[in-house]
């Protein structure tokens, strides 16, 4: 995990890539960015170490992660998440373990798919040189808690991440189209079926609010 808007981020960070790159060529290197936002800072030489790290996650990740920094402001004030930090820097740290967590699990715990971070790249990367990914995470819990309990359906949770709100970077879906997607599901095998995992998926690309934002393969 870096923040390419540092130095420290930025060039060390990308140096240890590198290092990790040469030493262990024969892994899958997953990188969690955290992108700079103009609106939130003033220091001038943010887009430049940006640029400049850019580049060494082209060459030597196989997965970057993009996090933009004025997306998880926005994912704390306007969804109302509610985190166990207060406040500072470590409500952000949260989100993105958030999906840190939901991107590694299959490192840790059994899956009926038995996926892991190979497969996804083969699913997920079309060139090796593209290999940016948008992430998203679902349910993000409000500081309402009384809402934090209510079971929520496979439809639901696909809707929610799925929603361009619960995305960790500002796009807007309708200006471009998705290549590809993956979802990770958690749960115990009582509270997530398959057959309606694979329903609700199989589904995604001909409803309405979807149309148009994924690539016709």
């Amino acid at each position: 995990t870096q923040s390419l808007g540092g130095g420290t981020g930025s060039g060390l960070g990308t140096l240890i890539l590198n290092r990790i790159r040469d030493s262990y060529f024969d892994r899958v290197t997953a990188a969690f960015s955290v992108y700079p936002s103009p609106t939130l800072s003033d220091v001038v030489v943010e887009p430049y170490n940006t640029v400049l790290s850019v580049n060494e996650l082209i060459e030597c990740a196989d997965q970057s992660y993009t996090i933009d920094n004025e997306a998880l402001v926005r994912i704390l004030t306007d969804n109302k998440v509610s985190t166990n930090a207060k406040k500072g820097f470590g409500q952000y740290n949260e989100l993105i373990s958030y999906v840190m967590s939901g991107i590694t699990s299959s490192l840790r715990f059994p899956g009926q798919l038995n996926g892991d971070l190979r497969k996804m790249s083969v699913n997920l990367v079309p060139f090796p040189r593209l290999h940016f990914f948008v992430v998203s995470q679902a349910p993000l819990l409000t500081e309402d808690t009384s809402s934090n309990y209510t079971k929520i359906t496979t439809q639901e949770l696909t809707a929610q991440v799925l929603d361009s709100r619960s995305y960790y970077v500002n796009i807007t879906p309708e200006d471009g189209k998705f290549l590809t997607a993956s979802v990770i599901y958690r749960g115990a095998k009582d509270d997530i079926s398959t057959f309606e995992v694979d329903k609700e998926i199989a589904g995604v690309p001909y409803q309405a609010k979807y149309y148009g934002q994924f690539a016709p393969w």
